[in-house]
């Protein structure tokens, strides 16, 4: 609708609105949060929590409008068939930039239950955040540092039955947790400083998602991996969407069975750990392959719209 404006007319619009929006339902995710600290009964609670994730999903569904406002996004999406709101899924997905979450919680928020993230358990003594997270039923984990570890050896192994206990909530609320396994956002530098295999991904790490599954594999119905790319994008995929130069957004989704993970063996046999971070290293080899197409696909339709254009 304003996507004619120029492009620092649009950043500042699109930047206030989404700052409004943020701070709106974040707002009310926190006074939530307050509300929730003096609800007696996990009843009510989950009442409240649920109350919460309709938030969620709110601020999701304005951030689409918003998009709608500055830019004219083409969605390719591809998967959402037989996913389940009801449903329980731990998701992986490549990351590109600060705008990922925006984009999938969006196309998403129909689906399956809105996205949560495994939290250190420190930030939930953060400041307005910790209790918006905690209204938001994120799930945190404890993370014993290794200098403990060498000093009690008795700790091995609690961090995850105290993330395993804190998660038992979860066996009767349908979740949906998301792990960036690649630990940041990619970049060409990056992947240099890596020596990275792959030409559009950094190394994926498996100790989060495999903390992730020993904590809860049980209780997920379906892998689904992502994968996410911005065909016509700026290096600076953030900054375009919010100037409108972004186009095109696409969002490829893979349902596959939840793999089983050993905790005793995985924290302490190295050539399991090597085995299911090979698992993992084949899924990132088949996405990167993935991503040439879809480059590919988009590059040559790009190429078409820009001639229809010129011959016009």
């Amino acid at each position: 609708m304003f996507n004619f404006l120029p492009g620092p007319v649009l950043f500042l619009l699109s930047a206030s609105l989404l700052i409004i929006n943020t701070a709106l339902w974040g707002s009310l995710v926190c006074l939530g949060g307050l509300l929730k600290l003096v609800t007696p009964g996990e009843t009510g609670r989950k009442w409240v929590s649920a109350l919460m994730n309709r938030f969620m999903w709110a601020w999701a569904s304005c951030n689409g409008g918003i998009l709608f406002l500055i830019a004219k996004i083409e969605w390719d999406v591809r998967g959402l068939e037989n996913l389940q709101p009801d449903g329980w899924y731990l998701l992986i997905s490549n990351h590109l930039s600060g705008f990922d979450i925006a984009a999938q919680t969006y196309i998403l928020r129909n689906h399956i239950p809105m996205l949560k993230f495994f939290l250190k358990k420190e930030l939930i003594y953060v400041p307005i955040m910790g209790l918006g997270c905690w209204a938001l039923d994120m799930p945190f984990m404890n993370r014993t540092s290794p200098e403990k570890l060498k000093k009690n050896p008795k700790l091995k192994g609690k961090d995850l039955e105290t993330t395993r206990k804190s998660c038992e909530k979860f066996r009767h609320i349908p979740t949906s947790i998301i792990n960036y396994v690649e630990g940041t956002r990619v970049t060409d530098e990056k992947r240099a400083r890596q020596n990275s295999p792959y030409r559009h991904l950094l190394k994926p790490k498996a100790g989060g998602i495999a903390f992730a599954l020993s904590a809860m594999g049980e209780q997920f119905n379906q892998l689904l991996n992502i994968t996410l790319v911005y065909p016509d994008a700026p290096k600076d995929i953030l900054m375009g969407v919010m100037q409108g130069k972004v186009s095109k957004v696409v969002m490829h989704i893979e349902a596959l069975p939840v793999p089983q993970v050993d905790d005793k063996r995985y924290f302490s046999e190295p050539e399991y750990r090597a085995e299911f971070q090979r698992w993992l290293n084949g899924l990132w080899e088949a996405k990167d392959a993935q991503i040439d197409a879809i480059m590919l696909e988009h590059g040559a339709h790009n190429a078409e719209a820009a001639e229809h254009r010129s011959a016009h």
